[in-house]
């Protein structure tokens, strides 16, 4: 994957997590056109339980990005919400529109509880570029006005 400029400010602000929030590490990861895929591994403070998932209404609430005042510091919700900002504010001052949205709603996340896991995962998201031609979120493919009747059904 050969990133555009906007793709090199995703990518900086990815690798500052760790300066950020000092219990976090990153392992593998990749800036797509349209989205991010990453490892983060967090561990907790000693003595200290932290949520690592997503709190309800955690991530951002609308195209204005109005953040929740509930996020859990060190979850990953505050880590993905942190993230988000500096790159969409950076990108902000780089560019003359605001016509489209810099994030999707939302984020996807899987815990991971083992070595196979974190294998298959870290597989998944090195292979990711490779497969970006046939990923239904590309806009660049062009698809039947009608899958259904293209499909035979």
């Amino acid at each position: 994957m050969r990133l555009n400029d906007l793709g090199e400010i995703a990518s900086a602000h990815w690798v500052e997590i760790p300066s950020h929030f000092s219990n976090v590490t990153l392992d593998t990861f990749v800036v797509m056109p349209n989205h991010v895929h990453g490892v983060v591994i967090i561990r907790p403070p000693t003595g200290v339980e932290i949520c690592v998932g997503a709190q309800h209404v955690a991530p951002l609430q609308d195209v204005q990005h109005v953040l929740p005042a509930n996020v859990v510091p060190g979850s990953l919700g505050a880590i993905v919400r942190s993230f988000k900002s500096a790159v969409t504010k950076h990108i902000g001052t780089s560019r003359t529109s605001t016509e489209m949205p810099v994030w999707q709603r939302n984020y996807y996340e899987h815990i991971i509880r083992n070595e196979k896991d974190l294998l298959r995962i870290r597989d998944y998201i090195l292979d990711n570029p490779l497969h970006w031609d046939d990923d239904r979120e590309n806009p660049e493919i062009v698809r039947p006005s009608n899958p259904s009747k293209e499909a035979g059904s």
